[in-house]
């Protein structure tokens, strides 16, 4: 347990995907509200939005936690506990490019932050970035816990470990959020209706085993009470799988979700646990068959449309500061995040495991122990400690193999700037089929990024 007044740090709180739930948790824990939430970004209206809604929000609920706001990530860092790293540079476009250029080359992503062309030209825009702040963090704060927040997940999660070694480190996604992942499981196992109904004794004898790589998840294990339920929860995806999509929405990333994980368990006999991005990472929907298949080929990143919903988040934010919503409102329209959780759980030793992208260290025991995966783990101050899951099966582990050698090199071209590991990342990609088509997509996607990506990739 470290002291009772944390200093976090967001770099990228303009993200609000991550930003508004840091200031909820960090007003509400009362491990984390004596303390500082130092919130950084590039962008200084949009800090400023931020900066002035949290100290509202302290205003209101009457605690003691600190704000502070710079465009400078320097001057915040000093004495810091945690540096959430939760930052993208105008993210839709550029994922809306890397999504239409692979399109016309027969590649079709509905998120385009992993895997695929989109995910190796991600790293390239905002690893560097990364490794910048790990440099600023390790010579003004070298004690503090950095936490990635940014994908692609495993590619930056595996460059702060092989290349930033002397700092304490570990990757998140927010799709693995506990206990909430237990329960929608729990929910479709039958156990329970809904969450009011989860106990402490379902949680207790709900056995659920979930690993692999971020993005590329797998439902590996569901006992309740010693009973086998995997089939039940698949069952329950066949059944909805008309009607019903995973994410929230009707968009790309949330089509034919549970048709989709159904399709796989019914292959492999295990579930995908994050659907909106599993299925982009296997070759089954890419439109490629010469027949027609029951699910049609994947819909592809909309970028107006996520333009519009981020253009709704700062209209809510301007609302609350303008006073059309009452502040009072703020705690109940949000609320925690994955990240500020495992915060929590940190500083005050509470003693929860969380799921968390980092190495292996024996947990899947078929797999490398530097095998970056994600996986349950107790998170203390002290450290990360994997818990135990059992073997990767046959067929899963190879994919698996394949994209973590994928993300391996992805993250070595980026820190060497080398072209030659760069295409050699693209040509070991799993949704790549031509030597061909690849090399002409780095070529136009290095042209229509020139304006951000780093001046090495041009001499």
């Amino acid at each position: 347990m470290i002291s009772n007044k944390p200093k976090v740090v967001v770099i990228g709180a303009g993200s609000l995907f991550f930003g508004r739930q840091a200031i909820w948790q960090m007003v509400h824990s009362e491990y984390l509200n004596k303390g500082t939430l130092a919130l950084v970004d590039t962008n200084e209206e949009r800090l400023n939005k931020l900066v002035k809604l949290a100290r509202m929000v302290v205003k209101e609920n009457k605690v003691d936690l600190k704000i502070e706001g710079s465009v400078e990530r320097r001057q915040l860092l000093k004495d810091a506990d945690f540096v959430v790293l939760s930052f993208a540079e105008n993210t839709v476009k550029y994922r809306g490019i890397d999504c239409s250029v692979s399109e016309k080359y027969g590649i079709r992503m509905c998120s385009g932050d992993t895997i695929g062309p989109g995910g190796i030209f991600r790293a390239m825009r905002e690893l560097p970035v990364i490794m910048d702040c790990a440099r600023d963090i390790e010579d003004i704060c070298p004690n503090a816990w950095v936490i990635n927040y940014i994908n692609p997940a495993s590619v930056h999660g595996i460059a702060l470990k092989r290349y930033a070694p002397n700092l304490k480190s570990f990757s998140l996604c927010d799709s693995h959020h506990m206990p909430h992942k237990k329960i929608i499981y729990a929910k479709r196992a039958g156990i329970i209706r809904d969450e009011s109904e989860y106990t402490e004794e379902i949680e207790d004898n709900f056995d659920i085993r979930i690993a692999g790589v971020n993005h590329f998840t797998w439902l590996l294990k569901a006992e309740y009470e010693g009973r086998d339920v995997l089939h039940v929860i698949a069952d329950s995806m066949k059944r909805s799988a008309e009607t019903e999509t995973v994410g929230g929405d009707t968009g790309a990333k949330a089509l034919f979700n549970d048709a989709i994980s159904y399709q796989l368990y019914d292959i492999f006999g295990y579930v995908p646990t994050c659907t909106a991005h599993t299925k982009e990472y296997v070759p089954y929907w890419q439109g490629l068959g010469k027949l027609k298949e029951q699910i049609p080929p994947l819909s592809i990143w909309e970028t107006e449309d996520r333009y519009k919903r981020h253009a709704d988040m700062w209209q809510q934010v301007d609302s609350f500061l303008a006073g059309e919503t009452p502040i009072k409102k703020f705690m109940t329209t949000f609320g925690p995040d994955h990240a500020t959780d495992i915060i929590e759980n940190m500083v005050a030793g509470l003693g929860k495991p969380f799921y968390i992208n980092t190495f292996n260290e024996g947990a899947v025991t078929n797999m490398n122990n530097d095998a970056f995966l994600e996986l349950l783990c107790e998170v203390t101050m002290e450290g990360v400690k994997p818990l135990p899951v059992g073997e990767m099966p046959r067929g899963i582990r190879g994919m698996q193999e394949l994209i973590l050698d994928t993300h391996e090199l992805t993250a070595e071209a980026v820190i060497e700037g080398t072209h030659e590991k760069l295409r050699r990342a693209m040509l070991t990609d799993p949704l790549v089929n031509s030597i061909a088509d690849a090399d002409q997509i780095i070529n136009e996607l290095l042209e229509l990024e020139k304006d951000i990506l780093s001046e090495k990739w041009y001499k």
